[in-house]
Protein backbone atom coordinates (compact mmCIF):
# COMPACT_ATOMS: atom_id res chain seq x y z
CA UNK A 1 0.00 0.00 0.00
CA UNK A 2 1.39 3.67 -0.70
CA UNK A 3 2.21 5.84 1.70
CA UNK A 4 -0.86 8.28 0.04
CA UNK A 5 -3.36 5.10 0.29
CA UNK A 6 -2.13 4.59 3.82
CA UNK A 7 -2.76 8.32 5.35
CA UNK A 8 -6.51 7.93 2.83
CA UNK A 9 -7.71 5.12 5.67
CA UNK A 10 -10.26 6.27 8.36
CA UNK A 11 -8.16 4.73 11.10
CA UNK A 12 -4.89 6.95 9.94
CA UNK A 13 -7.18 10.10 9.52
CA UNK A 14 -8.25 10.54 12.76
CA UNK A 15 -5.47 8.38 15.14
CA UNK A 16 -7.49 5.41 15.23
CA UNK A 17 -10.69 7.11 16.02
CA UNK A 18 -13.97 6.09 14.04
CA UNK A 19 -16.16 8.97 14.07
CA UNK A 20 -20.06 8.41 14.78
CA UNK A 21 -22.28 11.31 14.53
CA UNK A 22 -25.17 11.61 17.06
CA UNK A 23 -28.13 13.56 18.03
CA UNK A 24 -30.28 13.41 21.03
CA UNK A 25 -33.65 14.64 21.67
CA UNK A 26 -34.78 15.42 24.97
CA UNK A 27 -37.29 16.49 27.23
CA UNK A 28 -34.87 19.04 29.29
CA UNK A 29 -31.23 19.87 30.04
CA UNK A 30 -30.40 17.83 32.93
CA UNK A 31 -29.21 14.29 31.72
CA UNK A 32 -29.79 13.10 35.67
CA UNK A 33 -34.03 14.14 35.71
CA UNK A 34 -34.82 14.87 32.27
CA UNK A 35 -35.95 11.89 29.40
CA UNK A 36 -33.82 11.24 26.81
CA UNK A 37 -36.75 10.94 23.83
CA UNK A 38 -34.78 10.31 21.03
CA UNK A 39 -31.71 9.10 19.48
CA UNK A 40 -30.23 8.95 16.55
CA UNK A 41 -26.35 7.72 14.86
CA UNK A 42 -24.62 7.89 11.82
CA UNK A 43 -21.67 5.78 10.80
CA UNK A 44 -19.10 7.26 8.08
CA UNK A 45 -16.72 5.94 5.84
CA UNK A 46 -13.41 6.83 3.74
CA UNK A 47 -13.19 5.74 0.00
CA UNK A 48 -10.15 5.12 -1.76
CA UNK A 49 -9.35 8.97 -1.94
CA UNK A 50 -9.55 9.61 1.47
CA UNK A 51 -13.02 11.81 0.66
CA UNK A 52 -15.00 10.56 3.68
CA UNK A 53 -18.91 10.15 3.34
CA UNK A 54 -22.06 8.78 5.38
CA UNK A 55 -22.32 5.10 5.83
CA UNK A 56 -25.32 3.61 8.02
CA UNK A 57 -27.18 5.00 10.51
CA UNK A 58 -29.69 3.77 13.07
CA UNK A 59 -32.51 5.64 14.89
CA UNK A 60 -34.82 4.86 17.95
CA UNK A 61 -37.50 6.81 19.60
CA UNK A 62 -37.01 6.23 23.77
CA UNK A 63 -39.26 5.29 26.36
CA UNK A 64 -38.74 8.11 29.30
CA UNK A 65 -37.14 6.39 32.12
CA UNK A 66 -38.99 6.06 35.19
CA UNK A 67 -39.33 9.16 37.25
CA UNK A 68 -38.00 11.06 34.41
CA UNK A 69 -38.74 14.82 33.66
CA UNK A 70 -41.08 16.25 30.72
CA UNK A 71 -40.45 19.45 30.38
CA UNK A 72 -42.98 21.09 28.86
CA UNK A 73 -41.53 23.79 27.32
CA UNK A 74 -38.52 21.35 25.63
CA UNK A 75 -41.55 19.23 24.19
CA UNK A 76 -43.15 22.20 22.57
CA UNK A 77 -39.69 22.97 21.40
CA UNK A 78 -39.36 19.56 19.84
CA UNK A 79 -42.31 18.61 18.95
CA UNK A 80 -42.17 15.27 20.56
CA UNK A 81 -45.54 13.30 22.24
CA UNK A 82 -43.82 10.84 24.51
CA UNK A 83 -47.38 9.65 24.76
CA UNK A 84 -47.79 9.12 21.24
CA UNK A 85 -48.74 5.24 20.82
CA UNK A 86 -47.17 5.39 16.72
CA UNK A 87 -43.37 6.46 18.31
CA UNK A 88 -42.70 2.59 18.77
CA UNK A 89 -40.44 3.60 21.40
CA UNK A 90 -38.27 1.41 22.93
CA UNK A 91 -35.91 1.55 26.44
CA UNK A 92 -33.05 2.98 26.46
CA UNK A 93 -30.61 0.12 27.11
CA UNK A 94 -32.40 -1.37 23.65
CA UNK A 95 -31.57 1.63 21.60
CA UNK A 96 -27.89 2.13 23.06
CA UNK A 97 -27.01 -1.54 22.66
CA UNK A 98 -28.15 -1.80 18.85
CA UNK A 99 -26.40 1.49 18.19
CA UNK A 100 -23.25 0.03 19.89
CA UNK A 101 -23.59 -3.08 18.03
CA UNK A 102 -23.43 -1.00 14.62
CA UNK A 103 -20.32 0.86 16.18
CA UNK A 104 -18.16 -1.68 17.23
CA UNK A 105 -18.67 -3.54 14.04
CA UNK A 106 -17.60 -0.32 12.26
CA UNK A 107 -14.26 -0.26 14.74
CA UNK A 108 -13.53 -3.86 13.85
CA UNK A 109 -13.94 -3.18 10.13
CA UNK A 110 -12.26 -0.89 10.33
CA UNK A 111 -9.27 -1.36 12.21
CA UNK A 112 -10.03 1.61 14.50
CA UNK A 113 -9.53 1.79 18.16
CA UNK A 114 -12.55 3.26 19.70
CA UNK A 115 -15.26 5.16 18.42
CA UNK A 116 -15.60 8.96 18.93
CA UNK A 117 -18.37 10.76 19.26
CA UNK A 118 -19.37 13.88 16.41
CA UNK A 119 -22.20 16.09 17.73
CA UNK A 120 -23.16 19.77 17.08
CA UNK A 121 -22.95 20.41 20.88
CA UNK A 122 -21.11 17.65 21.64
CA UNK A 123 -20.94 18.39 25.29
CA UNK A 124 -25.09 18.21 25.27
CA UNK A 125 -25.23 15.16 23.81
CA UNK A 126 -22.13 12.98 25.09
CA UNK A 127 -23.52 13.87 28.68
CA UNK A 128 -27.06 12.58 27.97
CA UNK A 129 -25.90 9.29 26.25
CA UNK A 130 -23.51 8.47 29.48
CA UNK A 131 -26.02 8.81 31.61
CA UNK A 132 -27.89 6.25 29.61
CA UNK A 133 -25.42 4.08 29.84
CA UNK A 134 -25.43 4.80 33.39
CA UNK A 135 -28.74 3.87 33.86
CA UNK A 136 -29.03 0.80 31.47
CA UNK A 137 -25.79 -0.11 33.31
CA UNK A 138 -23.89 -1.32 30.09
CA UNK A 139 -20.71 -1.91 30.09
CA UNK A 140 -17.41 -2.04 27.57
CA UNK A 141 -19.16 1.01 26.31
CA UNK A 142 -17.36 1.61 22.16
CA UNK A 143 -16.65 5.65 22.46
CA UNK A 144 -13.85 7.26 23.39
CA UNK A 145 -14.50 8.39 27.46
CA UNK A 146 -14.08 11.87 26.77
CA UNK A 147 -12.81 12.76 23.27
CA UNK A 148 -15.41 14.48 21.25
CA UNK A 149 -15.56 16.09 17.58
CA UNK A 150 -17.77 19.08 17.94
CA UNK A 151 -18.99 20.70 14.62
CA UNK A 152 -20.36 23.18 16.45
CA UNK A 153 -16.58 24.65 17.17
CA UNK A 154 -15.60 23.31 13.79
CA UNK A 155 -17.83 25.17 11.94
CA UNK A 156 -17.07 28.47 14.00
CA UNK A 157 -13.31 27.99 13.26
CA UNK A 158 -14.28 27.69 9.47
CA UNK A 159 -17.57 29.02 8.49
CA UNK A 160 -17.82 31.59 11.30
CA UNK A 161 -21.45 29.83 12.14
CA UNK A 162 -22.28 28.05 15.66
CA UNK A 163 -26.04 27.67 15.36
CA UNK A 164 -26.48 23.66 13.03
CA UNK A 165 -28.71 25.05 10.18
CA UNK A 166 -26.49 28.85 9.78
CA UNK A 167 -23.25 26.21 9.35
CA UNK A 168 -25.08 24.08 6.91
CA UNK A 169 -26.50 27.00 5.00
CA UNK A 170 -22.47 28.88 5.05
CA UNK A 171 -21.49 25.43 3.97
CA UNK A 172 -23.83 25.08 0.64
CA UNK A 173 -25.57 22.34 2.62
CA UNK A 174 -29.34 22.38 2.38
CA UNK A 175 -31.41 22.94 5.55
CA UNK A 176 -34.95 22.15 6.19
CA UNK A 177 -36.21 23.97 9.73
CA UNK A 178 -39.65 21.95 9.51
CA UNK A 179 -37.60 18.51 9.80
CA UNK A 180 -35.07 19.94 12.42
CA UNK A 181 -35.12 18.76 15.84
CA UNK A 182 -35.59 15.19 15.03
CA UNK A 183 -32.87 13.13 15.82
CA UNK A 184 -32.63 11.55 12.61
CA UNK A 185 -32.68 14.89 10.59
CA UNK A 186 -30.50 16.40 12.70
CA UNK A 187 -27.86 13.55 12.79
CA UNK A 188 -28.02 13.20 8.70
CA UNK A 189 -27.23 17.08 8.24
CA UNK A 190 -24.36 17.15 11.23
CA UNK A 191 -22.71 14.35 9.21
CA UNK A 192 -22.96 15.61 5.82
CA UNK A 193 -21.65 18.82 7.81
CA UNK A 194 -18.60 17.10 9.53
CA UNK A 195 -17.84 15.01 6.38
CA UNK A 196 -17.92 18.84 4.52
CA UNK A 197 -15.11 20.36 6.57
CA UNK A 198 -12.75 17.15 6.72
CA UNK A 199 -13.14 17.04 2.58
CA UNK A 200 -12.86 20.76 2.60
CA UNK A 201 -9.71 20.54 4.65
CA UNK A 202 -8.52 17.97 2.48
CA UNK A 203 -9.64 19.73 -1.06
CA UNK A 204 -7.45 23.07 0.78
CA UNK A 205 -4.04 20.95 0.87
CA UNK A 206 -4.34 20.24 4.68
CA UNK A 207 -4.71 16.56 4.16
CA UNK A 208 -2.28 14.78 3.96
CA UNK A 209 0.08 16.91 5.77
CA UNK A 210 3.80 17.69 4.69
CA UNK A 211 5.08 15.66 8.07
CA UNK A 212 3.08 12.72 6.98
CA UNK A 213 6.07 10.72 8.18
CA UNK A 214 5.40 12.01 11.79
CA UNK A 215 1.71 10.70 12.21
CA UNK A 216 1.18 8.35 14.61
CA UNK A 217 -1.79 5.73 15.03
CA UNK A 218 -3.03 5.38 18.98
CA UNK A 219 -6.26 6.93 20.86
CA UNK A 220 -3.93 8.11 23.87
Amino acid sequence: MSELNYLNSINKRFRGFYPVVIDIETAGFNEQTDALLEIAAVTLKMDEGGWIHLNEKKHFNIKPFKGSILNPDSLAFTGIDPNNPLRSAVSESEALNSIFDMVRKGIKDTGCNCAIMVAHNATFDFKFMMAAVERASLKHIPFHPFATFDTATLSGIILGQTVLAKACKAAGISFDNIQAHSALYDTKQTAVLFCELVNRWKRLGGWPPKSANNIENNSS
